[in-house]
């Protein structure tokens, strides 16, 4: 799995194996689909993969990040702009939804855009139909949207950030993409395959890592996701090509949460790992009034991966 460039999907995990047999169910129709998940997860790659196996799969692929657009650009940005329609517009601009005809417009960050520009984004969604900066005639786009978000849309809402009618819009078909450590035994998969494309980029000699040292990666709770284990191997490549890695030439954050990992002491009469999980779950709710999206941070999960959790056992918030 390439975090920035073309890409194939690792992963062995019943947690990452589940969803991406799921997403290709959702790939065969044109709703909207909604990616919940941390940064780094590869939530993009996961959107490329939809659109890979679906009908739009010869059409183009737009990628936006609603975070990175400024404010007074992003409406044209969007929906194009013609020519004169403000200072330094020179030409016309189609924008990023009549560069996505036909094909799937990704948008990135979408709890980042700004009201204004979540209201067109709903009027389009809704009817197809755009207008341009400065131009008087509306135009029309068939476009398949996904989009993706590391923040909690709900709460949001409740905050008044973001529109409640465009997030129930997005949240047709919503999929949680799970964090690495969630991943049981996929760290080690990904670092062979990302080792091995960066070696043969860098045409360097891929290091061996020693069983200690891949002990240590796997216990790590790699709160970058999949994009920072991208980033390690890349920095032991080229620090360590051809040459034997163990725990101690791992980076210290790394290796100091190897050495301090344990927070809770297993008693040697065992326990009951459901029980525990479900006296977690009513604690947080206990501690929080109820709040889910709060008792979920208390958890560290996601407010879906709680609600999930809270379906599971059949608990009442």
């Amino acid at each position: 799995m390439n975090i920035s460039g073309n890409c194939k999907m690792l992963g062995n995990s019943p947690e990452f194996t589940a969803l991406l047999r799921s997403l290709d169910v959702a790939a065969a129709t044109d709703v909207a689909v909604i990616l919940l998940g941390e940064s780094g997860t590869g939530k993009e790659l996961l959107a490329r993969q939809i659109h890979r196996n679906s009908t739009r799969a010869d059409a183009p692929f737009v990628a936006i990040n609603c975070a990175a657009l400024p404010e007074g650009l992003a409406e044209s940005e969007f929906f194009g702009h013609v020519k004169g329609a403000f200072t330094g517009a020179i030409s016309d601009n189609p924008g990023r939804i009549s560069q996505a005809e036909g094909g799937t417009l990704f948008l990135d960050e979408v709890g980042e855009m700004s009201l204004d520009i979540q209201a067109k984004l709903l009027r389009f969604l809704e009817s197809g139909e755009f207008q341009p900066v400065g131009s008087l005639k509306q135009r029309h786009a068939d476009v398949r949207l996904i989009a993706a978000t590391n923040a909690d849309l709900r709460e949001k809402v409740e905050q008044g950030s973001f529109r409640e009618d465009l997030y129930y819009r997005l949240n047709i078909v919503p999929f949680h993409v799970p964090p690495l450590r969630e991943r049981s035994g996929d760290v080690a998969l990904l670092m062979k395959d990302i080792t091995r494309d960066l070696a043969a980029r860098h045409q360097l000699a891929p290091p061996v890592y020693t069983k200690a040292a891949m002990k240590c990666l796997e216990s790590y709770a790699w709160p970058g996701n999949v994009r920072e284990l991208r980033n390690l191997c890349e920095r032991m490549l080229i620090l360590f090509s051809g040459r034997e890695i163990d725990e101690g030439n791992l980076p210290r954050e790394i290796r100091h949460q190897h050495q301090s990992r344990w927070t809770f002491s297993l008693p040697d009469t065992g326990i009951k790992l459901e029980e525990v999980e479900k006296e977690l779950l009513q604690q947080a709710l206990e501690k929080t009034g109820g709040n889910q999206s709060k008792a979920a941070r208390i958890l560290g999960l996601t407010r879906y991966a709680f609600i999930y959790r809270l379906k599971k056992y059949q608990l009442q918030p």
